[in-house]
């Protein structure tokens, strides 16, 4: 770190400790040729990810959003917080694996439809309305079929 007010880079750490939540470490330290004493502060720097939308238009990741649609799929089902915040955990996770730092909404609803599916099929239906765009009342059902197929299938295995 370079002193502030003599420009020399020899410095020791006097005292070291957390600000903010502990998202901000606060350091005095104490420059080795003039020995006057100035503060740092450090935070990790967080990187942006970025969503891109299905007309090439990118936005900033917000998780809030991913779990807003959750809570809105979800309303009045027996699911749990904990439960869509692990689906959104998921959807982090995602992005933290790509390279690029972007990943396509598209991919963000294919990871959000399965788990909704595994988890709730009131909630996919739902969720699966918005994300799908159904064009009509036909579309839906067949949706709504493919699901009660599934399910038998399932019930058959049991």
């Amino acid at each position: 770190m370079r002193c502030p007010f003599c420009g020399q880079m020899e410095e020791k750490v006097v005292d070291s400790r957390e600000a903010r939540d502990g998202g901000v470490v606060r350091r005095r330290r104490e420059c080795l040729n003039c020995a006057r004493r100035f503060t740092t502060y450090e935070r990790i720097e967080e990187i942006q990810f970025m969503v891109v939308k299905k007309d090439s238009r990118r936005e900033l990741f917000d998780r809030n959003k991913v779990l807003s649609g959750l809570l809105k799929a979800t309303q009045k089902r027996p699911v749990g917080v904990a439960e869509l915040e692990k689906i959104a955990d998921e959807v982090e996770a995602r992005l933290m694996e790509k390279p690029d730092r972007e990943i396509g909404s598209g991919e963000i609803g294919e990871v959000i439809i399965k788990r909704l599916y595994e988890l709730d099929e009131v909630a996919y239906v739902r969720f699966a309305s918005v994300y799908r765009q159904f064009k009509d009342v036909n579309e839906f059902v067949e949706e709504v079929k493919g699901l009660l197929e599934a399910s038998q299938r399932r019930a058959r295995r049991t």
